[in-house]
């Protein structure tokens, strides 16, 4: 391999320029981000939570729509932090092996939720297309298995593409113009030819991409197409409601992406690049929880119950007076104020007001 050839420390480090020139605007960012990275995690904790307590929630759908959360809190992490620091710090650096490892685990997890909401597209169509054999099809074990082929898919994937690009020449350049180790970004600093490195992502691009994307459209075309059959306009607009929030993903997510790495490089724009990067590596997996809080009944209505079991019920912890041992008469000077029987207060939604999900 082409070792790097740098001198001193920027052997070891790279310089994240982010928007370095413009201390002001950095405070904003550092704000804003901050913001919606605890809003982020809590949104995406609290979707976990939820779909691990709330038994009506254990079905395919929901088992990947944790998945779909989980993913989103590591794609945040592995990014945000790191971005944190360097607005409040003079030194805006990152160490090699960090770099290395935050373009890894960033490219991994974008690879990973390609292929994660084509699977979730694929439930939603076998759910729709195919009721009466949703149970079986959608069976516990392959959807085990449909998960863990879309985590090792996408983390193999992208060592290969961490390895090619990371051991290119760069003759000293340490300084990148980005706020994280992002491919274009790292591929700017090459002082070689890289048009075979462009033409392999490029290549990559288009199989997790547009390939995912096809298959995503192909089923929302079988699924259109059974419910406009469904003759009652409720169940239409039931069918359609069950679609809507990873219809919102999906474009908020694949938009974004394809504009960022299958334009020409000749065309690619650093300021607009990082504008975009922000966007789907930070703004998209918040308004991912969001979405699915918000416009997802079952979520929603999960949501309030578990949190009326865990903070709606509280007791008054009394106990009855002992006549063996209290001394009965207010006048006494040894009487003692009688405690309490318990009182229990449940909060907790009726039974009634729960909305499992069904097809």
């Amino acid at each position: 391999p082409n070792w790097p050839r740098w001198n001193g420390s920027s052997q070891w480090e790279f310089i994240l320029l982010g928007v370095s020139d413009q201390p002001q605007l950095e405070m904003l960012l550092f704000v804003v981000f901050l913001v919606l990275y605890i809003m982020n995690l809590v949104g995406n904790l609290a979707i976990i939570v939820v779909l691990w307590l709330e038994p009506s929630l254990h079905t395919p759908m929901y088992f990947f729509l944790s998945n779909l959360s989980f993913l989103d809190l590591c794609y945040t992490t592995s990014t945000v932090p790191q971005m944190l620091v360097n607005f409040r710090s003079t030194h805006k650096s990152i160490t090699w092996a960090g770099c290395v490892a935050q373009l890894y685990v960033f490219l991994s997890l974008g690879c990973t939720e390609c292929l994660l909401l084509v699977v979730m597209a694929y439930d939603r169509y076998v759910a729709i297309c195919q009721p009466l054999r949703y149970t079986i099809v959608m069976s516990r074990r392959l959807c085990l298995q449909m998960a863990a082929t879309v985590w090792m898919s996408g983390f193999s994937n992208s060592m290969l593409q961490t390895i090619l690009i990371i051991w290119v020449p760069r003759c000293g350049r340490n300084r990148v113009d980005h706020f994280f180790c992002e491919l274009p970004a790292m591929m700017k600093l090459a002082c070689v030819d890289t048009s075979a490195n462009e033409a392999e992502a490029f290549a990559v691009s288009v199989i997790f991409l547009l390939v995912p994307l096809g298959l995503i459209l192909v089923s929302y075309g079988y699924i259109v197409a059974a419910v406009l059959r469904i003759r009652s306009a409720q169940g239409r607009l039931k069918a359609f409601n069950t679609c809507a929030s990873h219809l919102a993903v999906v474009s908020l997510f694949y938009g974004t992406a394809i504009f960022m790495y299958l334009q020409p490089p000749s065309s690619y724009s650093q300021e607009r690049g990082k504008m975009v990067s922000l966007f789907y590596g930070i703004i998209a997996p918040m308004l991912n929880s969001l979405i699915y809080t918000m416009r997802n009944k079952d979520v929603h209505g999960a949501l309030r119950r578990v949190l009326g079991r865990l903070f709606g019920t509280f007791e008054i912890h009394f106990s009855a007076p002992d006549p063996a041992s209290t001394v009965h008469n207010p006048a006494h000077p040894q009487y003692k104020i009688p405690h309490i029987l318990s009182l229990n207060i449940d909060l907790t939604p009726p039974l009634h007001q729960c909305c499992p999900f069904s097809i």
